[in-house]
Parts: C-alpha cells; structure tokens; sequence
C-alpha cells in the first residue's frame, strides 16, 4: 500500500510540473507577441497627434485635387469648353471657383484673454467654454451673413462652400482638412448695409455678444471698401434636385379614363 501511495505521487508530480511548464511557455509567447506588436505599431491616445496626422494627410489629398483641377481646366481649355471656370452656380460643370473682388465685411471672433486668470491650481476652470469660441458662434456669424445677402464667404484663408463644415476639435477649428487657432475671421463680399442689420438682427449673434460682455470674448466687425477672394478648387458633388414623378398625373389620369367609361 505505501509503495502504491508513493509511486502515486510521483505521477502527480509529474503531471503539476509539465503543467507548469506549459503555463510558462504560453506565458513567454504572449509576452513576446505583445513586444513584437508594440515595435510594430504606434498605438496613442494623444487627440493633438491624430489631428495633426489627419491635417498632414489632408493637405497631401489636397495637392492631389488641386493638380487634378489644373489637368481637368486644361483640357478643357484645349477642347474649347469654358465650363472649367464656370461660377459657383454651375455646381458640378466646374472645378474651380473663380476669383471675386467687391465691398464686403469681415467678422473676427476670439477667445477671451479672462479665462488665464479664472484658471484653478489644478489647471482648470469650472466654466472655461464660456471664454473661448465654438462651433456655433461661428456657424451663427456665417449663417447672419449669408442671411443678409453675402455672395461670396470666406473663414480664415479658405472659401466657404456647399460642403464646407466648420468643426471645432478643443480648442481648434478644423476646416476642410486644414487645422486653425483663434483668432477667426469670418469675410463675405456682399451689400454691406444688409449683411450688418442681419448680424445685428440675428438672436445667435446676440447671444453670443452677451458672453462678449460678460466673459470678455472678442468681437470685431469691420466694413470693407474692396475685399479680394482667391479662386478655389470647386470640391462639389453634381447637385440632384426633387422632380415630380408621372406615376400620380398617371394613375389621375387613369381614374379619370375609368369614371369616362363608366358613364358611357
């Protein structure tokens, strides 16, 4: 009995240490996979690091549209067709939105220079988005001046378009690709006289000028004699409009044949 209990054990002891030893080379493996994956690849949390790779990439598909333009204006050009510097109207027939010059206003938004001094010995303020811009004071400036009969716009050094969307990442504006700090400028060529009682018409810029006074946000708006916007890529999709289908007038038409026939 005590040599059967004894080789027992032996086997038992055989068993926990291959066991262990499977346990340990799984666990070797792993640690080196991870290591292997980790000189592989870049794995961050920085928001300020992917926003920059985002710009740099932008730009890069940028150049490529642009010099995809100048190819398409060419050979339109050479085949005698002068839809390539069509106005911004012919959405879709084109690739450039041609230069523009007139009188017009410009708008400059800021944060406040308040919000270093309401700053906490942890490095925050409790109400820091009331002293800085975001997305819709922006929007509500664009919105007041096309309301007021703007013709042409631009936010900082770009042309505003159909597509173009003003996003605020923190603390930054990102337009079309490219990354921006304050201060924001916001340019439109139109009739000045209009465009300025809409600003001052508009509940969103009201809004926004009672931050002004209270948290200190900069605000400046200025007639202009003559304004000068650049030509610009024309980045728009061809434009699709709702038409009425001919199955309604059809089946009217049909309902009006049968009650034909059935007064007959």
């Amino acid at each position: 009995m005590s040599k059967h209990t004894g080789k027992h054990g032996v086997r038992h002891s055989a068993l926990g240490g291959i066991a262990v030893f499977v346990i340990v080379a799984l666990t070797g493996f792993l640690l080196a996979t991870n290591i292997r994956v980790n000189r592989t690849a870049t794995v961050t949390s920085d928001t300020a690091q992917m926003v920059e790779q985002r710009v740099e990439r932008a730009k890069k598909l940028r150049s490529e549209v642009n010099e995809l333009n100048s190819q398409v204006n060419t050979l339109n050009k050479l085949s005698g067709n002068t839809n390539g510097t069509t106005n911004s109207e012919d959405a879709g027939s084109g690739t450039v939105l041609p230069a523009v010059e007139g009188p017009g206003v410009t708008v400059t938004l800021d944060d406040s220079p308040l919000w270093k001094t309401m700053v906490n010995d942890s490095g925050s303020t409790s109400n820091i988005n009331d002293y800085v811009i975001h997305q819709q004071d922006i929007e509500a400036v664009v919105n007041a001046l096309w309301a007021g009969g703007a013709e042409a716009m631009m936010i900082q050094d770009q042309r505003v378009l159909s597509n173009s969307a003003a996003v605020c990442v923190g603390n930054v504006l990102m337009l079309q690709g490219k990354q921006y700090s304050p201060p924001y400028t916001i340019s439109a060529i139109g009739p000045t006289e209009d465009m300025l009682d809409s600003l001052e018409n508009s509940q969103a810029v009201q809004v926004y000028q009672e931050y002004v006074s209270a948290f200190g946000l900069g605000w400046n708006v200025q007639e202009k004699d003559s304004l000068k916007f650049p030509e610009s890529p024309l980045l728009l999709q061809p434009l699709k409009y709702a038409t009425v289908t001919d199955t309604g007038n059809a089946d009217s038409q049909s309902d009006q044949d049968s009650g034909a026939s059935d007064n007959d």
